[in-house]
This record gives C-alpha cells, sequence and structure tokens, in this order.
C-alpha cells in the first residue's frame, strides 16, 4: 500500500471523495494515468453513499481506461480485522437493523450477506463492525472486537489479492456490470468477494411510483 485515506462521515460523501482521491493519487506519486484498475465497496448499505462512491469509480474507471471493480464492505471488514478463527461482521443498516455475514477466517464468507435484527445474529462467535458496537448491549459487549469500519487500504488489498489470481479476460468478464441493483440476499450470495460495481441494498426502495389519484366526490 503506497497511500491511504479513511474518513468516517455519513453526511459528507459528495464533498469529501473527489479531495480524498487527489490526496491518495499525490501522496503515492502517481497520476490516474498509472492506476491499472479502480475497486469500491458495494455495501450492503444505505442508497446515497453506496451511489456516490460506486459512480465516482466508474467514472474515473471510464477516464483512465481501466477496469472498475467492487467489494463488497463486509468482506473488507472482515479482511481488516485480522481475526484467525470463525467471526461475524455486523454493520448499521439503519432502522434498528445489522447488515451482517458469517467467516470461516478473514478470506472466507461462509453466510450472507443479510439483513436482520440485532437479536437475530447467530451466538457464540465475535462479532466485528459498527453494528456490533452500536448493539452491544443485545450482542453482548464481551461479542464485540475489531474495527468498526473497513480501511481503505484493506479494500485495496482484498481486492489485489483476488485479481492477481486472474486472466485480464476473467477480470474484464468479472467488470461488466448487469443491469440492476443487488435487492436480495440470494441475489447478492451469488457474488464473489470480487465482483462488478454495482450496489447491494438487500432491500426494496423506499420510494415507490405513485398510483393513481384517489377520486373525490362532493
Amino acid at each position: 500500500m503506497l497511500a491511504e485515506s479513511t474518513t468516517i462521515d455519513a453526511r459528507r460523501h459528495g464533498e469529501l471523495l473527489a479531495p480524498a482521491i487527489e490526496r491518495v493519487l499525490r501522496d503515492a506519486g502517481v497520476t490516474l494515468r498509472d492506476l491499472t484498475a479502480i475497486v469500491a465497496g458495494t455495501g450492503p448499505g444505505p442508497y446515497t453513499g453506496l451511489r456516490v462512491g460506486l459512480m465516482t469509480a466508474t467514472a474515473l474507471a471510464a477516464t483512465a481506461g481501466v477496469p472498475a471493480f467492487g467489494v463488497c464492505t463486509l468482506d473488507a471488514l472482515a479482511y481488516a480485522a485480522q481475526s484467525p478463527g470463525p467471526f461475524l461482521v455486523a454493520t448499521d443498516a439503519r432502522r434498528k437493523e445489522v447488515f451482517w455475514a458469517r467467516y470461516g477466517d478473514r478470506e472466507t464468507r461462509l453466510d450472507g450477506p443479510r439483513v436482520d435484527r440485532p437479536h437475530d445474529l447467530p451466538g457464540d462467535l465475535p462479532v466485528v463492525g459498527a453494528g456490533g458496537r452500536l448493539y452491544a448491549d443485545i450482542v453482548g459487549p464481551g461479542r464485540v472486537e475489531g474495527p468498526e469500519h473497513p480501511s481503505a487500504g484493506a479494500l485495496a488489498a482484498l481486492a489485489a489479492g483476488h485479481l492477481a489470481a486472474l486472466t485480464d479476460e476473467e477480470a474484464a468478464e468479472i467488470a461488466r456490470v448487469p443491469e440492476g441493483r443487488v435487492d436480495s440476499v440470494e441475489k447478492a450470495r451469488e457474488l464473489g468477494v470480487l465482483g462488478p460495481p454495482r450496489p447491494i441494498y438487500l432491500r426494496r426502495p423506499d420510494a415507490q411510483v405513485p398510483g393513481a389519484p384517489k377520486k373525490v366526490t362532493a
């Protein structure tokens, strides 16, 4: 890893991301033309944050003429945890729920990603991530360990390791973006660690197309 910048701020994605990218490129002593691939976290997470990150990654990849990839955010957090044994990763899904997945080790996802209430998390395993800390009174404070958020460096290192094992043709096939988003557990589980840059929501969108107006009679 040549340079890294990580800022935790859920409300200023658009303001902070572009300057952070410029700073990291400068600190690493490279330009956009030197990059061979771009990767972004795909969630699961809230709509706005995922769209900002993934659209920025896609736009930069198009400008640089390189492929863009997505990595499940829970996988990146598991990789950053460096835990030797089985554990859970849980992040805040809002609505008093958590996004979570179960891991055999830092690079092996066994189940998930899923979205559930904190008290539905499997018991007797350590919990890594902000979801565990937020609901420590429910999951048990003794089970909470590791970082709350994935680092940019961990996400990049995880992606680089998987890219190194692929041919250029295999990488190009993975980077192709299918239409739509990942909004179900079944679709999310079909994705490997390295996938196309499309968001994982695990929920249907809140916004709905309005129906026909009700008739009003006097």
